[in-house]
C-alpha cells in the first residue's frame, strides 16, 4: 500500500530527516514550494502532512498561527494525519519536571503562549495530529541550531562554551532518532488518538555531563565553561530574531526533562544512537578507537 507524505518546510532540520527516515520506511514524499505551489492541491491524496515551516523568532506573532491554520484546512480536505514538531516552550520557567502531556503549559512569554495557542487550534480541529516534542536539537551538519552554533564550536580544542547553569538537566533530541521515532509514529497512526502528544525524551544532560560525554566521544578532556551573553544584548537591534534567543534564555537555567513514558507505550520497540556517537555524527568526527586502528594499520 502506498503511503504518501507531503513535507512543508523541507529544507528545515526536523522536516529534512523526517523526510529521510519517512523514505527509509517506504513512504513517498512530496516537497512543497512555498513561493510557488497550492497546499490544498499538494495536499491531495497525502497520508500524512509533515508540518515542519518554522518561522524565524520576530515572525513567529504574524506567521505561525496564520500557517498552521492553512495546514489544519488542507488536512481536512485532504483527510491526512499531520506530524507537528513539538517544542518545551509550552511548559515555561514555573512547571515542574518531567515534561509531558499531562504537565502544565503554563508559559507566560511571547514565543510560549503562541506555541500554546498554535497546538490548541490543533487540538480543537479534529484533524488527527501528531506531536513529537523535542528539547534541543543535535543535528548531523550545522543547521543553526545552539548545539552547533554556541556549544560544540570550539569542542575539539577542549573546552564547550554553555550558555546556562552547568549543574541541571536540559534536554536534548538527536534529529536522526528523533525523525526514525516521528516515522514510526506515522505508521502506527491508525492505532493512535485524534490527537498525540508525544514526548521525544532524547538525552538528559546537565552542561557537564555534556562535556564529559564529549570528552568520551573524542577521547580527550572537554571542559565546561560559561557563555558569556552580554553580546547578544546589543545585537538584538541589528538581528531581531535575538530578541526571541533571549526571551527563551531560561530554559538554560531551568531543570527539565521529557517524559519517556507515552513514546515508550507507543513504540516500545525502539532503541535510541548512544550518545556518544550521535555527539561524534555532530562533530564529524570518528570514534577514538577507529583513529587508533587506522594509525596503526598505516603504522604497519
Amino acid at each position: 500500500m502506498t503511503k504518501t507524505a507531503l513535507i512543508l518546510g523541507g529544507n528545515g532540520r526536523f522536516a529534512r530527516h523526517s523526510a529521510q527516515a519517512l523514505r527509509a520506511a517506504g513512504w513517498t514524499t512530496r516537497g512543497f514550494d512555498r513561493s510557488t505551489d497550492d497546499l490544498m492541491q499538494a495536499a491531495k491524496g497525502a497520508d500524512l502532512i509533515v508540518a515542519g515551516w518554522n518561522p524565524p523568532y520576530h515572525l513567529w506573532q504574524a506567521q505561525v498561527l496564520p500557517l498552521h491554520r492553512r495546514v489544519i484546512g488542507a488536512a481536512k480536505a485532504s483527510g491526512a494525519t499531520v506530524l507537528l514538531p513539538g517544542n518545551v516552550y509550552n511548559f515555561g520557567e514555573t512547571t515542574p519536571a518531567p515534561w509531558g502531556p499531562d504537565a502544565p503549559q503554563a508559559a507566560r512569554n511571547p514565543l510560549g503562549r503562541i506555541r500554546i495557542e498554535m497546538e490548541q487550534a490543533y487540538r480543537d480541529s479534529g484533524v488527527q495530529t501528531i506531536i513529537l516534542r523535542m528539547g534541543d536539537f543535535i543535528d548531523t551538519e550545522a543547521s543553526g541550531n545552539w548545539f552547533d552554533m554556541f556549544i560544540a564550536k570550539t569542542a575539539q580544542k577542549g573546552a564547550i562554551r554553555y550558555p546556562g547553569r552547568e549543574d541541571i538537566p536540559h534536554a536534548w533530541a538527536y534529529l536522526p532518532d528523533a525523525a526514525r521515532a516521528a516515522a514510526a509514529l506515522a505508521d502506527r497512526r491508525a492505532d493512535l488518538p485524534i490527537y498525540s502528544d508525544i514526548p521525544f525524551a532524547g538525552y538528559t544532560l546537565t552542561g557537564r555531563a555534556l562535556a564529559a560525554a564529549l570528552s568520551r566521544a573524542l577521547g580527550r578532556d572537554v571542559a565546561c565553561k560559561q557563555m558569556a551573553w552580554w553580546w547578544l544584548k546589543p545585537m538584538r537591534f541589528v538581528m531581531p530574531i535575538l530578541k526571541g534567543v533571549l526571551e527563551m534564555r531560561y530554559l538554560w537555567n531551568t531543570p527539565h526533562w521529557l517524559d519517556a513514558g507515552p513514546m515508550a507505550r507507543a513504540l516500545p520497540d525502539f532503541q535510541p544512537t548512544p550518545a556518544e556517537e550521535a555527539l561524534r555524527a555532530a562533530l564529524g568526527v570518528r570514534a577514538p578507537e577507529a583513529r587508533l586502528a587506522e594509525g596503526a594499520a598505516q603504522a604497519v
